[in-house]
């Protein structure tokens, strides 16, 4: 068993191991001769998950970091009782506890460990997203130069938590929000989306929205000399332990893509089903109030509410707005008609939108709120072990 020697072996020895017995991330066909001994042994992955997050005492430095998670091994089509498993959520949350026996009977409760601790060391792993508006010349520079940072024209940066839970919300009434169960995939949700980017506001067609989720801190990144000595709860230990460790000064880039104004507006007017890999239309009750970005290669995918901002200062002229074309608004107003658009953000907005372009009725500025980002779980694990690519900047 681990740790049964003279002295426990740190978190930074333990993710050493860790990725060690790693190789079968993001297969979906594993052949037994890639699979080492060590990597298929449930016992390992079983000490190793104790030691990192039930007795290493890093793992309650944080807040956010007191909930525990297991995911339940697959059953197989033949393994019986399917009827009563099928509606079993694919994972349970524990509140932390000093001994991995107070969180979970192991006599009757099948663990998959190996997938627990990947999913630990996501979910309690820091992460933050930024979403900018950039111009499509700026983008292009910085793919030919890739040392060269992004200068936005505007962007908001936001702290954001992993979660095996989707978060659904429903854009007709604000308050009704539904969660349901998305492992294997993992969500980072944004509760005030619509006020956090309330001025992120597209509005002239060089425009382009971009999202960019960052891992920086937590569970992913221990610090190489920190001890993990189980026998001891002595918290201002733990802080001395941690303040002499060293720790790696690490960004990692595990999303990130844009789609340019006339994509968005594009699915805004004409309700397409789909444009290339890159945008879907959502339907919610009936209504088209979202669209969806698809990552490069298709990896991830991002939830966006998109409303196109009304011209405040003509609301009193009369019923009809100058923004609304004659085909009126195509997607249907997605987020929110003119009474909940931010004042100062309209009116900016507008003034930006009528100094480029002589034809109002062509350039409508549109408000993009990110609601989510979902990944699957391998691909974060994967990158958060092993990605090297420097991060993408702005």
């Amino acid at each position: 068993m681990l740790g049964d020697g003279d002295e426990t072996p740190s978190r930074y020895e333990l993710l050493s191991m860790v990725k060690k017995h790693s190789n079968l991330i993001g297969k979906t066909v594993v052949e037994e001769q890639d699979a080492s001994d060590i990597e298929m042994d449930m016992r390992f992955w079983h000490d190793v998950f104790d030691l990192y997050f039930v007795c290493g005492k890093e793992s309650r430095g944080r807040q956010d970091d007191d909930l525990v998670f297991f995911v339940r091994k697959l059953r197989s089509p033949g393994s019986g009782s399917n009827n009563k498993t099928e509606s079993v959520e694919p994972y349970f949350v524990r509140r932390w506890a000093p001994k991995l026996g107070d969180l979970v009977d192991e006599t009757t409760i099948d663990v998959d460990w190996r997938r627990s601790f990947y999913l630990n060391l996501i979910a309690h792993t820091s992460f933050s997203v930024t979403v900018a508006i950039c111009s499509h010349q700026d983008l292009l520079n910085h793919r030919t130069g890739h040392d060269t940072p992004l200068s936005p024209i505007y962007k908001v940066v936001k702290t954001v938590y992993a979660s095996p839970s989707r978060v659904n919300f429903q854009l007709d009434s604000r308050k009704e929000v539904e969660t349901t169960p998305a492992y294997p995939d993992i969500c980072f949700a944004i509760d005030d989306f619509d006020s956090t980017f309330d001025a992120v506001v597209l509005t002239e067609k060089d425009h382009c929205y971009c999202v960019v989720l960052n891992a920086h801190d937590g569970a992913a990144f221990p610090s190489e000399k920190e001890s993990n000595d189980c026998s001891t709860s002595d918290s201002s230990s733990s802080e001395v332990h941690t303040r002499s460790g060293k720790k790696k000064d690490t960004k990692l880039t595990l999303f990130s893509g844009f789609v340019s104004y006339q994509m968005v507006r594009d699915a805004y007017d004409a309700g397409r089903s789909r444009f290339g890999s890159l945008l879907s239309v959502g339907h919610s009750s009936g209504k088209t109030d979202r669209i969806y970005m698809k990552g490069p290669g298709g990896r991830g995918e991002v939830e966006v509410a998109v409303s196109g901002v009304v011209d405040q200062s003509q609301e009193d002229s009369g019923p009809f707005s100058p923004v609304i074309s004659r085909k009126g608004f195509g997607l249907g107003v997605i987020v929110r008609r003119a009474a909940s658009a931010a004042s100062v953000a309209a009116r900016h907005a507008y003034a930006a939108a009528s100094a480029s372009s002589s034809n109002f009725d062509e350039l409508i500025p549109l408000k993009c709120s990110l609601m989510s980002i979902s990944l699957p779980w391998e691909y974060i694990a994967y990158d958060l072990l092993f990605k090297g690519a420097p991060p993408v900047t702005m």
